[in-house]
């Protein structure tokens, strides 16, 4: 059965992530090179199922984030189910500009 993941605000994930909480962004390469959220770490959705059993830690708090936060949301709850503390940014990068918070962009 899979787990309903908590859905955070930007204005809570902005604290959390100036407090040290890792913050997974799940898009895309080429989604992540055009505009990212400064200090989230890449770990695209299409990689991830080879690949957060090594690199994402156990015993940590992850907030994970994607464009709008459906995809996010998603992988949250398989986290969740994997025995992961993971919380869903809600409205992702989109909100987290929309609220004025900085972005990086190449």
């Amino acid at each position: 059965m899979t787990r309903e993941a908590q859905q955070i605000d930007v204005q809570e994930a902005r604290r959390r992530l100036e407090s040290g909480v890792k913050m997974i962004d799940v898009r895309e390469p080429r989604e992540h090179s055009e505009w990212r959220i400064p200090g989230a770490e890449l770990l695209p959705m299409s990689e991830f199922l080879e690949r957060y059993e090594e690199e994402l830690p156990k015993d940590e708090e992850l907030m994970i984030q994607c464009r709008t936060g459906s995809r996010s949301d998603q992988v949250a709850r398989l986290l969740l189910d994997k025995g992961y503390r993971a919380v869903n940014v809600a409205g992702g990068i989109v909100a987290w500009e929309g609220a004025g918070y900085p972005v990086e962009r190449d």
